[in-house]
């Protein structure tokens, strides 16, 4: 659904004097403006950055309504004066239905869906009927009663499989019913408490852009993983997933860009349980690793293959000491065996000078002789 055209000429003329009052004030671009004519013709870059001003300075919005030097109707003044209830945020765009499309604002917990209207287009339209969900930055605002957004919505190129979309589900259905649709701003009494995005350079946009997309899928994969060792291991396994997750996000190119989110959540997982012989029935938590793919609705030949991407690019190795659990350091062997004056020894037998340059090195998690260890040494 969209608004009225009235409605859509109506936003653009009052946005444009806006935005033209903005760049007055704050010189953030060379182009002079006030009307919809001139605001449209400009470029996607040089109205993002006169829009990205705006929020950061929602102060202007009273300057603006206060001076008037665009001649608004009291009406008119009054709409522009809601923009200060701005919603400012990351969403998941997750279902069309006949009135509004529905945005799963994610910025904020707990999760609240609102109904948002297109402009001059049906939302579905200007993101190319892509499936959903959708992962998006946007800027709701209120518009006559309804919510709309302000003509950018910045999409990012991440597929979601059953799993996501399933918790996703559930996500709407307990936002439903505990707040309802939200379908006009601000919500209740308090207006929505509007996030204030920064605006990269030129000169560095390109690569502060993949950062930005970097850690929010990075955010996505860690919600998972964390939700699934709340639900089948522990505290142990969440640090150490959350760990893997962070070292695969800051290699360049991260390969978390490519492929289902919940397939990495689900290799990340396998792979800190592979380490630590997650799958032995003697060890607590226990759980097949074929297990951990059907949770997040993977196939176990997709899981394992995930896996074994995962064990190469990193060079990790079972009993691996950087990513085993803490509370299993002591019993493997490949923590403290090391080579010292041409012998491999156990260093835990090792007098306590040796073990202090051991764990100075960064070659052992701690100093055995200070715990009650074999030797302790002079």
């Amino acid at each position: 659904m969209q608004v009225t055209v009235e409605e859509c000429t109506l936003f653009y003329k009052l946005f444009a004097a806006l935005l033209g009052y903005v760049n007055r004030t704050l010189n953030v671009v060379p182009e002079q403006f006030s009307k919809e004519i001139e605001y449209t013709s400009l470029s996607p870059q040089t109205r993002g950055k006169v829009r990205d001003a705006l929020y950061e300075h929602l102060e202007l919005i009273d300057q603006f309504v206060a001076e008037n030097p665009a001649g608004l109707s009291s009406d008119e003044r009054e709409i522009v004066a809601g923009w200060k209830n701005a919603l400012v945020g990351k969403f998941y765009i997750f279902r069309y239905l006949k009135k509004h499309t529905i945005f799963i604002c994610i910025s904020e917990k707990p999760y609240k869906a609102y109904g948002v209207i297109g402009l001059a287009d049906p939302i579905e339209e200007v993101i190319s009927h892509r499936s959903l969900p959708i992962l998006c930055n946007a800027i709701l605002l209120p518009f006559n009663g309804q919510i709309i957004y302000d003509g950018f919505i910045a999409t990012y190129s991440v597929t979601f499989g059953g799993g996501v979309r399933r918790h996703l589900n559930e996500d709407y259905n307990e936002a439903k019913q505990t707040f309802g649709i939200i379908t006009s701003l601000p919500e209740g009494s308090q207006p929505p408490p509007p996030k204030q995005p920064r605006k990269p350079s030129p000169s560095k946009a390109r690569s502060q852009s993949s950062s930005m997309e970097i850690k929010d899928i990075l955010d996505i994969v860690i919600e998972i993983t964390d939700a699934f060792c709340e639900n089948y291991l522990n505290g142990e396994y969440a640090d150490l997933c959350r760990k893997l997750a962070e070292t695969l996000a800051r290699k360049r190119p991260s390969p978390l860009l490519q492929g289902k989110l919940e397939t990495w959540a689900s290799g990340i997982v396998r792979t800190i349980g592979w380490v630590n012989f997650l799958h032995d029935p003697s060890q607590k938590p226990h759980m097949k690793l074929s297990s951990i793919d059907q949770a997040f609705g993977v196939g176990e030949s997709t899981g394992a293959a995930k896996l074994k991407t995962i064990r190469t690019m990193l060079r990790i190795h079972q009993l691996d000491p950087k990513w085993t659990l803490p509370s299993k350091m002591d019993e493997n062997p490949r923590v403290w065996m090391m080579e010292v004056n041409g012998f491999v020894i156990d260093i835990r037998h090792a007098s306590r000078e040796v073990q202090v340059l051991a764990y100075e090195k960064g070659m052992i998690p701690y100093i055995p002789a200070d715990r009650g260890g074999t030797n302790k040494g002079p």
